[in-house]
């Protein structure tokens, strides 16, 4: 097992866990996509933030 698959693995048995805890704490599905979604957009902006850093500056 490559350590890229080793990662991906970890990655989903981390997930199911996260997931399984959030239950047994009283979240519903819709809380639990919530999360999701501002875990995605929080690596979006990340992302756009690290692509604009490396684009030059333009001078007006």
């Amino acid at each position: 097992m490559t350590d890229r698959e080793a990662k991906s693995r970890a990655v989903k048995i981390l997930a199911k866990s996260i997931y399984r805890d959030l239950e047994a704490q009283g979240f519903d599905e819709k809380q639990i996509v919530a999360l999701a979604t501002e875990l995605i957009s929080e690596v979006t902006n990340k992302i756009s933030r690290g692509s604009s850093e490396k684009l030059p500056q333009q001078v007006a």
